[in-house]
């Protein structure tokens, strides 16, 4: 099996590397095809390995493939942890990542047109893009695929770079090279807690490797250290605020989500692949991987609860209030990554993976069918000038529908088992927050469906595209974009059934996700529902199921009925409108206080120490003492012999007091 895991991880990067450094020489078809064929070989090995633990009772894989260095009794090792959540992960990464390579063929056929003609980065574009996402596959499959901190930390920060060089891709765009290092820098601000939590681990705990720091975590539970001055924090809830701190960058939680909108400068390939299954759902999988460390702390639980709600609710109403077609779906992501980091928060940590893998379906079928939709608008994304596209784009227009009704939580679609089984799991917390945590996640629920349905009638119901010459040409996508849209429509709508009595209320996650009895909140979601099926029966006594159809049924009346009351709440709530448009002014807020004061803080030193010390005193300084000293002495050499004899006296002179009085 270990061949089988290293083909998993390396397949892609084969991909990548022949592609990336060969794809001049080999072409544009042999680019694509040999990057989507690694990726395809990962993809049916995963799911092989996710049959063997569903089937064939598979044996847990935990071992060294390479060891790198030995430092002070520390392992730093390459290594595999293939378990269940594992095999999850794996399956859904490839699977969306092939879906987004065979839609890639046809989203990037034209790129050429993106680029001026005298432009060198536009020269094999579409080749760098392929050795791009599939380098991206292979990061995030080391990633989940560790069984240590050190080769977590590779992964982590290896897509953190792939992420830059996609978003940046159209490096001509000034749009695009912002929203690229806006995503960088913000990073690395999570980076640097995470980087600290590992620190921090390592020096309590001797060891990089899970299955030893895990074992070690419960005799550290009582453990206080002091951070500064004489106050006491508890160890265990230092390490998970700061590895939660990492998930706020890389799972764009609030105050850490600036950067998620702004990447929607890359091509809507790397939409879908981002914000569907892996670097944003990377945060999710680290804590519900570290849940030994996280059940030792209910201030970090608490610390991730209140996060994830906030994120999930106020990010989800500023998607009532945007126009371009992909950042509805962008800040659709941001709020359901919160929900994510609800049930986290919960310890419902099985919950949190259940969604995630839903999740990644629906949400990668939206942002694909959105580019399905900017391929036939001819690249307008802006939702106002679009309507009617169902008429002329009908696979686009059904698959659509299904990833939305996924995405609003409607009853049987995948969507609508992880959504509510986070909801009721956080209705039975007990964890600090857990109230407020609960009426925003519900909240949340209505928000959801008014944007979704907001944006599906407007692009898909209607009389039609505002531009003439766009309705003229617009026509259904080809198949090579159709059909990985069909693929991630089918699990949108059966996967959440087929899976939620083994995942949620089965033993799936036995000995891989750790909860204590007293936080074992979904136990008392089974003890209400008792199953899938009885969760579709409890649809009815359910308020999400009420808020959702509320959402849908207001972003009908307003959007298909009575259009023109979008304008008139707009302007009566015009200082709620301007705060949404706004973003809450996080990014003017940013910008002013730290890449202002960062340029301030540059400016001064540059002034004071480059200027005022370095060239200032330093080197003009000598220079002009030098030349000061010179133009003093200088006229001591007068050429007078008795100047110099009268110099000679004086001199002696001095020499002889020196000697009598000292």
């Amino acid at each position: 099996m270990e061949n089988i895991y290293l083909t998993i991880v390396l397949a892609p990067l084969v991909g990548a590397i022949i592609a990336g450094f060969f794809g001049g020489a080999i072409g544009r078809s042999w680019s694509h095809w040999v990057t989507s064929s690694g990726v395809g070989i990962s993809t049916l090995l995963s799911l092989y390995v996710l049959k063997g633990f569903m089937f064939d009772n598979a044996q847990v894989f935990n071992g060294s493939v390479y060891t790198w260095m030995v430092s002070d009794g520390i392992n730093m090792e390459v290594g595999f942890l293939v378990d269940q959540l594992t095999a999850v992960m794996i399956s859904v990464v490839t699977f969306v990542s092939f879906c987004v390579h065979i839609y890639t063929i046809g989203y990037m056929a034209d790129d050429e047109h993106n680029w001026p003609k005298t432009s060198l980065a536009g020269r094999n574009s579409y080749q760098r893009f392929f050795s791009y996402i599939s380098l991206f596959t292979f990061s995030m499959l080391m990633l989940v695929m560790s069984n240590n901190f050190l080769q977590l930390f590779f992964g982590w920060e290896a897509v953190g770079l792939v992420s830059y060089l996609l978003i940046g891709f159209w490096s001509v765009r000034p749009t695009a090279i912002f929203a690229n290092l806006k995503a960088f820098l913000v990073n690395r601000v999570g980076d640097f807690g995470f980087i600290l939590g590992i620190a921090a681990i390592a020096m309590y705990t001797n060891s990089l490797d899970y299955a030893e720091v895990f074992a070690k975590a419960p005799g550290l539970a009582d453990t206080q250290i002091q951070i500064w001055g004489d106050s006491n924090w508890s160890l265990m809830s230092v390490i998970g605020i700061l590895l939660f701190i990492g998930a706020m960058g890389k799972s764009a939680q609030v105050p850490l989500h600036v950067w998620l909108p702004d990447s929607m400068e890359g091509p809507t390939p790397i939409s879908a692949l981002i914000h569907a299954a892996t670097m944003v759902t990377a945060g999710i999988f680290m804590v519900a991987r570290m849940s030994p460390l996280y059940e030792l702390s209910e201030t970090a639980l608490s610390f991730v609860l209140v996060i994830g709600a906030t994120t999930a609710f106020f990010t989800g109403l500023i998607g009532i209030v945007q126009n371009d077609i992909k950042r509805v779906v962008a800040y659709s992501t941001l709020s359901q990554l919160g929900y994510m980091m609800v049930a986290l928060g919960a310890s419902a940590y099985a919950a949190g993976i259940f969604h995630l893998m839903t999740h990644a379906f629906f949400k990668a079928l939206l942002f694909l069918a959105a580019g399905s939709v900017i391929i036939g608008m001819h690249h307008d994304q802006d939702i106002r000038n679009m309507g009617g596209v169902r008429k002329y784009m009908p696979v686009t227009y059904w698959t659509s529908l299904l990833g939305s009704l996924a995405l609003i939580g409607f009853p049987f679609f995948s969507g609508f088992f992880s959504k509510d089984a986070i909801i009721e799991a956080v209705h039975h917390s007990t964890i600090g927050g857990s109230t407020y945590a609960y009426v925003l996640v519900l909240a949340g629920v209505f928000v959801t469906a008014l944007y979704s349905f907001r944006m599906f009638f407007l692009v898909f119901h209607g009389e039609g595209p505002r531009d003439e010459h766009a309705k003229a040409h617009l026509h259904e996508s080809p198949k090579v974009v159709t059909i990985p849209l069909i693929l991630l429509a089918i699990p949108s709508v059966i996967l959440g059934y087929l899976t939620i009595d083994s995942m949620l209320f089965g033993d799936w996650f036995k000995d891989v996700l750790y909860v204590l009895p007293e936080h074992d909140t979904l136990a008392a979601v089974q003890a209400v529902v008792h199953s899938g099926n009885g969760m579709l029966a409890h649809t009815y006594a359910s308020p999400a199921f009420y808020l959702a159809m509320a959402g849908l049924g207001l972003a009908f009346y307003i959007y298909m009925i009575n259009p023109s009351i979008a304008d008139k709440v707009k302007s009566v709530a015009s200082p709620i409108y301007t705060l949404l448009d706004k973003k809450y002014w996080f990014d003017e807020a940013y910008q002013a206080v730290f890449a202002a004061g960062s340029r301030g803080l540059g400016k001064f030193l540059w002034l004071v120490g480059d200027r005022g010390l370095i060239d200032g005193l330093a080197v003009n300084g000598s220079a002009y003492s030098v030349g000061w000293i010179a133009s003093v002495v200088r006229h001591l050499q007068s050429g007078y012999l008795y100047h110099y004899a009268i110099a000679m006296i004086l001199g002696l002179l001095l020499l002889l007091t020196w000697f009598v009085f000292i």
